[in-house]
């Protein structure tokens, strides 16, 4: 019998103790009638503005504290430094999806909702208002920035992601396809129902682990494109800089998000949980 199937208190057997939610339609046209969805796509735009003004603020002034020119010989140990800036990220979505998990899911990320798409947490039309919301919502975060350190924005780069000198574009992608891959798979197994259940005796806070990879990743990817690992970040800043650099680059930071969104959600939903093999079963039996 599986270990999924039942679970055994004081000598009897119960009920299987949690349950997974019905997979989303792919298109549910009432859902376009109903409030919820609505007030989930704001929440996702107003999350992802907060996002992008926060961080990439940050960048700039990480920038501007260690510009040599302006700060002297000295600038270079001042400043937040890649640390903070991974800190930046990583701290920014753990409030941010503790603020709207509630609300919209707290995806703040086209490749997040492209992974739930695929595995069945969302609707398409869900998932389309939600990534349109994300990426207004990036270019209005970088527009405020712009808007308020008008003086710093071109000259420290705009935020705008671009690949590092000395690597290669397939280095990029891949950092980009790994980064992502991590992110995505630490959503997945945080929100896991199975997780929350087995586990209720340890608080652990869904949001946490998701910030932690942000910042995790941060610090490896940033030296090789910024890291992006969230299209709407990436073409955020891109559309409020406009830069010929990049948008020669910006195919890097929707491809590799993309793909390793993907790849995390088969990799939870058909390897870690079985998912083939539950389908597979339950044709049999019903054969």
């Amino acid at each position: 019998m599986a270990k999924d199937d039942v679970v055994e208190s004081g000598g009897d057997f119960a009920a299987k103790d949690y349950t997974d939610p019905p997979p989303a339609p792919l298109i549910d046209a009432a859902e376009l009638a109903s409030w919820s969805l609505y007030r989930a796509v704001i929440a996702e735009f107003i999350a992802t503005l907060l996002f992008l003004y926060i961080t990439v603020a940050t960048v700039i002034g990480y920038k501007h504290q260690t510009d040599v020119s302006v700060n002297g010989t000295d600038a270079p140990c001042g400043g937040v430094g890649i640390l903070g800036i991974a800190w930046a990220f990583g701290g920014m979505i753990f409030v941010l999806v503790y603020c709207t998990a509630g609300i919209s899911g707290g995806h703040i990320n086209p490749a997040v909702t492209f992974g739930l798409f695929l595995a069945r947490k969302v609707s398409l039309v869900r998932a389309l208002l939600y990534m349109i919301a994300q990426c207004l919502g990036a270019m209005c975060g970088v527009g405020l920035v712009k808007a308020f350190q008008s003086a710093y924005f071109q000259r420290y780069g705009g935020g705008a992601n671009t690949l590092a000198a000395g690597y290669s574009k397939g280095t990029g992608l891949a950092a980009e396809i790994i980064g992502t891959f991590v992110l995505v798979y630490t959503v997945f197994s945080a929100t896991d129902p199975k997780r929350s259940a087995r586990d209720s005796h340890v608080p652990v806070l869904a949001p946490l682990p998701i910030g932690f990879a942000v910042f995790m990743v941060h610090l490896a990817t940033i030296p090789i494109t910024g890291t992006g690992i969230n299209p709407a970040r990436s073409l955020g800043a891109a559309t409020i800089y406009n830069n010929d650099k990049a948008w020669d680059d910006q195919w890097i930071f929707w491809v590799g998000p993309m793909v390793g969104a993907a790849i995390a959600a088969f990799y939870h939903q058909y390897i870690l949980r079985a998912g083939a093999i539950k389908a597979l079963g339950s044709f049999r039996s019903n054969a």
